[in-house]
């Protein structure tokens, strides 16, 4: 620190600032994701001083939606804080997608927003907008700062709550954070942060009992998005019990002897059967799970601890914190399995290239311990139809909305932070969503990430959705599909990641992509999986069919 950037004037501006990321970094927040800004330059100033000390890593993006889902992936990553920070106006504005998917998808992301004073709030003043309530009711909380408090003991008394409230330390619900900083000019100059007023430390809450599950019921266990650690621990007590887990992807459950891969299509055959439920994490992925979660004649049970359990049928009719489970009812996974198998076996016999190959590849090219991000659509769906492993990799998906947007941003961020390979698997309505993420501004590393898109020319989900399935019976509306779903790009795919120093790579066959994942060049890659998505709709019938004659002959059995 020089004396000249030492602005005496903008003390209060510069003191904040330096204060507030030095108690972020004293509580272990470890990462700031930072957009250029006039009002935010006290906040910049500090970051890029901590940085140089060591203290934390600073990521600098220019698009602040990107930058929001970029923190939001480093932050899936870590299971930790990571804060992101704005300018005033639109430049907040731009995080509330990401403050959105952090909220519902439990992800610890403190939004550090520069304001304007409260006095100039109303009055017409440029970039000035009432920023406090501007993400709504989205953020676990929303804390007002202000540089004109002078108040430092007050300012790290906040931010130690905003870090508390963000990774759920007592609530046990991380979520979004609102950080409103209000500062006054002069805004340039750097601060030596005063000391703390006193210690802090947190007592973590008692140890969960476990609930019992009484023995006698069939039983199944739907898993649905679950960080790493917790459904890992889903899945190794499944495998122990050996009570059917009807695991998506994103649950990192999905792997070992008691893990059905068909079992969407399995469900509506086996469903009669089913008794009991036990529900964790958050599954999103399918109307046939969707169902089986609206029945009120069997028992549903939701393990969760913070209070805010799923319950998207209704029907959850016992709430537990943590649960206990008991060795499941002989011969039960059994026929789940014989009648998976069939499907599998149907499945490998009459799939072609299509999503489902694509996302198999992708999957098989992966060890234990790499790391895999899934889009929102049909990426993630052809993932929950791939074979079961006997140990997962890590995966991730944005399903707290399971919107499309900012994926590459997410994928980026967990590629940035510690640990193995990441690929990612996306769309490409989802790529194009998201391609501006693609640009990093000169000097800031490249994440080490290949990211397969499965290019089959626009919005193949909804083929499968009653607006694909339907076309031929509802008229004249079947005229719209391709414009109103499919939405189809005239995009260069290749072209286009050109422009961002980005080559592409093109596969046309399993072969091709097999060799494309084998080369393990560092930096950032693309392979663009070209696919057909004529015959989609169909594809979801013939499942459909062969799912129920699958479970027919599980039962002869």
């Amino acid at each position: 620190m020089t004396d000249q950037l030492l602005d005496q004037g903008g003390a209060d501006s510069s003191l904040v600032a330096a204060i507030v990321l030095d108690e972020l970094a004293a509580l272990g927040v470890s990462d700031l994701v930072c957009c250029p800004g006039s009002r935010s330059a006290p906040l910049a100033y500090a970051a890029a001083n901590l940085d140089s000390q060591g203290r934390l890593r600073l990521h600098v993006r220019l698009d602040e939606r990107s930058a929001g889902y970029f923190a939001l992936g480093i932050a899936k990553a870590t299971g930790r804080a990571v804060v992101v920070v704005t300018t005033s106006g639109t430049a907040a504005a731009n995080l509330a997608p990401a403050i959105a998917e952090a909220r519902y998808g439990r992800v610890p992301l403190i939004a550090l927003t520069a304001d304007r004073p409260a006095t100039l709030v109303g009055t017409g003043a440029n970039q000035t907008a009432d920023q406090a309530g501007i993400f709504g009711n989205l953020p676990l909380a929303v804390i007002r700062l202000a540089a004109t408090d002078r108040a430092p003991d007050a300012w790290r008394a906040a931010i130690r709550r905003a870090v508390v409230t963000a990774e759920g330390q007592f609530s046990q619900r991380g979520g979004a954070v609102h950080l409103n900083l209000e500062l006054t000019p002069p805004l340039l100059g750097l601060a030596e942060p005063s000391p703390s007023g006193g210690p802090f430390s947190l007592d973590p809450p008692e140890p969960t009992r476990l609930a019992r599950l009484d023995p006698g019921l069939r039983t199944v266990i739907v898993a649905g998005d679950l960080p790493p650690g917790v459904g890992r621990a889903w899945g190794e007590e499944a495998n122990r019990v050996q009570i059917p887990l009807l695991a998506e992807p994103s649950s990192n459950a999905r792997f070992g002897s008691a893990a059905i891969a068909g079992y969407r299509h399995l469900l509506p055959g086996f469903s009669p059967q089913i008794e009991r439920v036990v529900l964790v994490g958050h599954p999103t992925l399918s109307r046939q799970v969707t169902a089986l979660l609206s029945r009120p004649d069997i028992e549903i049970i939701a393990v969760d601890r913070s209070g805010e359990w799923p319950d998207p049928g209704w029907a959850v009719s016992r709430v537990v914190p943590g649960l206990r489970l008991t060795i499941g009812e002989p011969g039960w996974l059994a026929r789940w399995a014989k009648a998976d198998a069939a499907l599998r076996e149907r499945i490998t016999r009459e799939t072609t290239w299509s999503g489902e190959r694509v996302a198999a590849t992708v999957l098989a090219s992966l060890t234990p311990g790499c790391r895999l991000v899934l889009g929102a659509s049909n990426p993630i769906r052809d993932a929950d139809l791939a074979p079961i492993p006997a140990a997962s990799p890590l995966v991730y998906a944005n399903r707290g909305l399971a919107g499309i947007d900012g994926t590459i941003a997410t994928a980026c961020g967990i590629a940035r932070s510690p640990g193995e390979r990441v690929v990612a698997l996306i769309g490409d309505l989802t790529a194009l969503h998201d391609i501006g993420s693609l640009a990093l501004p000169v000097g800031e590393p490249a994440p080490d990430l290949t990211i397969v898109v499965a290019d089959d020319r626009g919005g193949s989900l909804f083929a499968s959705l009653e607006y694909g399935q339907a076309r031929s019976q509802i008229g004249d509306l079947a005229d719209w599909f391709e414009r109103l779903f499919a939405v189809e790009m005239n995009l260069d795919l290749a072209a286009v990641c050109a422009g961002f120093g980005i080559a592409v790579t093109k596969v046309a066959d399993e072969d091709q992509l097999r060799a494309a994942l084998v080369e393990k060049t560092p930096g950032l890659r693309v392979v663009q999986a070209i696919l057909d998505r004529d015959r989609r709709a169909e594809r979801e019938r013939l499942l459909a069919t062969w799912g129920r004659e699958a479970v027919r002959l599980a039962g002869r059995a």
